[in-house]
Order: structure tokens, then C-alpha cells, then sequence
């Protein structure tokens, strides 16, 4: 069983975040990151069984940002 599993958060550029587990073939998305933590909480479970389950969802958060100078 491992402790946690990873997802990678990003912002859709439709609107909304989309999110993929790294190491897993688990890739959902949501209309907020509120939404999302249900989400995601909910692909672990169908994805895993009971005894491999992870204990942890750690949601990495990252955004693209562009400055001029």
C-alpha cells in the first residue's frame, strides 16, 4: 500500500482545472478546485481496492504564469 497518491492540478484553458495522477492512469476534472477534492476523492476510490488503497491525495498545484519585463 503506498501512502499517498500525487495528482498534478492545472488550470483548463476552457475554464475549470483538469488533474491526472502521476504514476496512474487516473485523469478527471472539475469546474473548481472545491469540486475536484470530491472528485478525486472518488476516482481513488474506484480505482484502487481496499488493501492498495493510498491514505493520502496530495494535489500539486501548478500554474503557468507569463510577465513581460
Amino acid at each position: 500500500m503506498e501512502k499517498e497518491i500525487i495528482f498534478l492540478i492545472e488550470e483548463a484553458p476552457e475554464g475549470g482545472v483538469v488533474a491526472r495522477a502521476l504514476g496512474h492512469d487516473i485523469f478527471t476534472e472539475a469546474e473548481s478546485e472545491q469540486e475536484l477534492k470530491k472528485i478525486l476523492q472518488d476516482a481513488v476510490k474506484c480505482h484502487f481496492d481496499k488493501d492498495e488503497m493510498p491514505r493520502l491525495i496530495r494535489m500539486h498545484m501548478v500554474r503557468d504564469e507569463v510577465i513581460t519585463v
